[in-house]
């Protein structure tokens, strides 16, 4: 009886919450998708409009594979970078206030679309010790509804979950804010005292690869709450 039992249980797990998880990450996939369409189509909107002002301060798309891609904007790069898996939020999360995952604990499984911010030069220079960061990222569940966790004016914007669907209008002005964001996010002179002293393979791994660590807050704390506090 108790095998019965067990093997029912595992079959409703099979049937439920794993078909519900497939179908997550179909959405995901398809979501992930029309970000590169959109990206494809940023990057021929803006490259118009800057025409003429410098060859070196343009947009670049390029297509990483199924799960990645990476838009460059003049000295910035971001690279959009989809999950397999599909995940649940812990208890503490601020998602379980919704009465719309309250009603129904499936809607809370969510796919995930993470956007980071490199320098552009660390790719270039093959700088491997280079600091990116996560600036936001993008959830979806089985009924196409989304929010947005992120830095500053990333996170602010989409506190929708439940009502709305996502789509192409709403991809672009997500991808938008991320290169605002981006953009206004400078790279920090680091601390005097993280760099007065250099080894002599760290100066010969820059003669020849340029690879003294980089990052838009090198020496400084990069939290949650978007504080910077030197280390």
């Amino acid at each position: 009886m108790e095998e019965q039992n067990t093997q029912e249980k595992i079959q409703n797990l099979l049937t439920q919450k794993a078909v519900i998880k497939q179908k997550i990450y179909d959405n995901t996939l398809e979501v992930f998708n029309m970000i590169k369409e959109v990206l494809r189509e940023i990057e021929i909107d803006y490259n118009i409009k800057l025409k003429g002002i410098d060859k070196r301060v343009k947009l670049e798309y390029n297509d990483r594979g199924k799960y990645e891609a990476e838009i460059k904007v003049a000295g910035d790069l971001l690279i959009f970078s989809m999950h397999t898996n599909i995940f649940e939020f812990d208890r503490d999360h601020s998602i379980w206030k919704l009465s719309y995952v309250r009603d129904d604990v499936m809607n809370s499984y969510c796919g995930i679309i993470n956007i980071y911010n490199f320098l552009a030069d660390s790719f270039k220079y093959n700088r491997l010790e280079d600091l990116g960061y996560l600036i936001g990222r993008i959830f979806v569940n089985r009924e196409h509804h989304y929010f947005v966790e992120g830095k500053r004016q990333m996170g602010f914007l989409y506190n929708n979950f439940g009502s709305a669907k996502i789509d192409k209008q709403a991809l672009r002005k997500i991808i938008e804010t991320a290169i605002m964001y981006a953009l206004e996010f400078d790279l920090l002179v680091p601390p005097y005292d993280v760099v007065k002293i250099a080894s002599v393979v760290q100066l010969n791994t820059k003669i020849e690869n340029a690879k003294l660590q980089t990052g838009k807050r090198l020496g400084f704390r990069f939290n949650s709450d978007d504080v910077l506090e030197e280390q």
